[in-house]
């Protein structure tokens, strides 16, 4: 199959003619994500997927899902643990709860669209494109770098920040009613964790920092997850919320931590126990 053959089978090619990597559809549609990106953080490739696939996209979410670790756990934004010492009036202090779950790399099997779709080197350098980066990596972690969210009625995904610093997702089944996806363009950056803003929007003050998508199956999201502030509103009605979570990062080799990775998968791998004692990270933020 010719490198762009992954694209060619899975993507709207009536929307996003990709075959010509560096050609005018391709940088037509990196100029018009990284202006977004550079506004607000965030752009939205809208009905990337082509449109007979998204029967298929959603059937296959759905079959993995009951491979989710479901725990309701309390969590702050950071996913610190919740005795860190902190200033008293710090956002990290702020107990939420999390009641989303996931579906782990190991158990997506390789053939599913969202994992061809990660794993595509042309698909790869695409994304790197449109965040302007020289280079790209998956997100090294076995468990974290692709995963499948679940959000069940009645729960949500709180308000986080993401470990790394790049986030692909999309949605693959949208909920009855509610799960929207809210965020806060930037809150924070390598230099400033901005927590004022951080603790106003964690209590309810900050209402005028947030901005919210009206996300459809098969629309490519592409998310500085690291600096913006973001959460899924609480789910309602009987149908999950799933989304895909591509994972990447422009460095080799970094993977979320013991902690994180036990809050979220319920269990660790002895490759995160490695990476604990000389963690790759590009900055001094709190994670």
């Amino acid at each position: 199959m010719a490198a762009t053959g992954v694209l060619d089978e899975i993507v709207d090619t009536a929307r996003y003619s990709l075959a010509d990597p560096g050609g005018s559809s391709w940088q037509d549609a990196v100029a018009q994500a990284r202006a977004e990106l550079a506004e607000v953080g965030c752009t939205v490739l809208r009905e990337f997927i082509r449109p007979e696939l998204i029967e298929t996209l959603r059937a296959q979410g759905e079959a993995v899902a009951p491979e989710a670790y479901y725990k309701v756990e309390r969590v702050n934004a950071y996913n610190i643990p919740l005795d860190t010492e902190l200033p008293e009036d710090h956002p990290g202090r702020i107990v939420l709860t999390r009641g989303n779950a996931f579906v782990p790399r190991d158990r997506i099997p390789v053939d599913a669209l969202i994992y061809r779709l990660y794993t595509s080197a042309v698909f790869q350098r695409f994304v790197a494109d449109c965040f302007g980066l020289a280079e790209l990596h998956e997100f090294a972690d076995p468990l974290a770098g692709l995963c499948l969210n679940v959000v069940a009625p009645g729960m949500s995904h709180p308000w986080h920040f993401d470990t790394n610093e790049f986030t692909v997702s999309m949605l693959t089944q949208p909920a009855e009613t509610g799960g929207v996806f809210e965020y806060c363009p930037n809150i924070r950056s390598t230099e400033a964790e901005n927590l004022d803003d951080v603790r106003g929007v964690l209590t309810g003050a900050g209402a005028r920092l947030i901005r919210r998508l009206d996300l459809r199956p098969g629309d490519l999201q592409l998310f500085k997850g690291r600096f913006s502030l973001h959460r899924v509103s609480p789910v309602e009605g009987g149908t999950q919320r799933h989304s895909a979570i591509f994972a990447y990062t422009n460095r080799p080799g970094v993977i979320g931590t013991v902690e994180r990775t036990r809050q979220l998968f319920g269990r660790v791998l002895p490759d995160h126990l490695a990476a604990a004692a000389d963690a790759v990270r590009g900055d001094r933020l709190l994670d």
